[in-house]
């Protein structure tokens, strides 16, 4: 089953062509990176898919529902989530309590986000089990702000996890990070893959992390799809290796 079906997908910007044509399919439960120089498309194909830029022409369907030109809330409420470059939490909150907003937000029950109780809700029962995907239990009561870059983009994992997502666009999650960092979230991405029901969609510059996750592989140029494979295929593809992959 589609997922996401993409369909003649085209954005200009003025006379320039930022996406020329596209033509995608992901299916349920696939890991697909998307990679290309900068200027290839790629944040502006995710812009479209997530509503932040309404396309000149096209089709966008999601769960077999047409998405296209709607408002970024209302597809997040589809449960298509995204992961920007830029951390985006609340830095005088805890871990705890960024994720429990947005359960809480999930849940219809914002009125409740500045109620103390005592007893363990299903928001806090859903908050913990979260925590536990991201490994972040032992630095719940950490403010979010104090957080190493590396755990603050688990915890903005954690935020969309708490919306249940059926897919999750996923952009430069290492961006900014060390060796040690990056090679933790490599391993946590693939646990997320293996454990969670997600189709993911990676924008990636680290070509290491891309071989390293992707199921397949898909490559713009100039705002077109020039090659689309599982990742053996792509490097072997010679226009790819000699114009990405510096080979």
């Amino acid at each position: 089953m589609n997922v996401l079906e993409i369909r003649g997908l085209v954005k200009n910007f003025g006379k320039l062509t930022a996406v020329a044509g596209v033509d995608l399919n992901f299916k349920e439960g696939e890991f697909t990176s998307i990679i290309g120089p900068n200027g290839a498309g790629k944040t502006t194909l995710f812009n479209l898919v997530t509503g932040r830029l309404s396309p000149s022409s096209g089709t966008i369907m999601f769960n077999g529902k047409n998405i296209t030109g709607l408002a970024p809330y209302q597809i997040s409420r589809l449960k298509l989530c995204r992961i920007f470059q830029i951390t985006n939490l609340f830095p005088e909150l805890t871990v705890y309590e960024n994720i429990k907003v947005s359960v809480l937000a999930k849940r219809k029950e914002t009125s409740k986000i500045f109620t103390l109780s005592k007893n363990r809700t299903q928001a806090d029962e859903e908050t913990e089990k979260i925590l536990e995907i991201i490994g972040l239990t032992e630095k719940m009561d950490s403010l979010c702000g104090s957080l190493s870059h590396g755990d603050q983009r688990l915890v903005e994992v954690g935020v969309a996890l708490s919306l249940d997502p059926v897919l999750l666009l996923l952009d430069e999650p290492t961006g900014g990070m060390g060796p040690e960092e990056t090679d933790r979230m490599v391993q946590f991405i693939r646990a997320l893959t293996e454990k969670q029901k997600v189709t993911i969609l990676l924008v990636e510059h680290d070509m290491s992390v891309v071989f390293s996750v992707s199921e397949r592989i898909v490559v713009m140029h100039q705002g077109a799809v020039i090659a689309d494979g599982p990742p053996d295929e792509i490097k072997r593809n010679e226009k790819v290796r000699e114009a990405y992959l510096g080979e």
